[in-house]
């Protein structure tokens, strides 16, 4: 069996389930505990793991919004203005974009008039940034 195909089979495991022990993991992946601590170990030195996280649904989440944002901007400005992204606590996670944006941010926000006011209070605000276009996020279906 390959390397590739182990590595794939553990990561299958971690994607469906984040909190799944070792054990559970060498059980589902058909490999050994100390074979997944060591590819496991290995994915996150390498930056192939980059966290664990939590799936939540938005209609159940108290008191605040989920949103996706989509952003534009400049290309010269792009590094600076992605660090700048990357240092604002309400956006939960950042990700580049091959589609309508250059980037797309998870917000959580106590609602829209609130989503709206980070917006272009802080996000517009932060040089390159041109445009931002949010998406509420009603129901997870999956």
């Amino acid at each position: 069996m390959s390397t590739q195909a182990t590595e794939d089979r553990i990561l299958e495991v971690l994607e469906q389930d984040a909190q799944a022990s070792y054990a559970e993991i060498a059980n589902r992946a058909d490999v050994s505990k100390p074979t997944v601590r060591k590819y496991i170990n290995q994915l996150e030195d390498d930056g192939v793991i980059v966290g664990y996280s939590a799936d939540v649904d938005p209609k159940k989440l108290s008191s605040k919004t989920i949103a996706l944002v989509g952003l534009d901007v400049a290309s010269e400005r792009y590094v600076e203005a992605t660090k700048a992204l990357k240092e604002l606590s309400e956006i939960e996670a950042l990700y580049s974009s091959s589609g309508d944006h250059m980037l797309m941010a998870e917000v959580r926000a106590a609602d829209g008039d609130e989503l709206g006011e980070f917006i272009s209070d802080e996000m517009l605000d932060i040089d390159g940034v041109t445009a931002a276009h949010p998406s509420f996020l009603q129901e997870r279906l999956k």
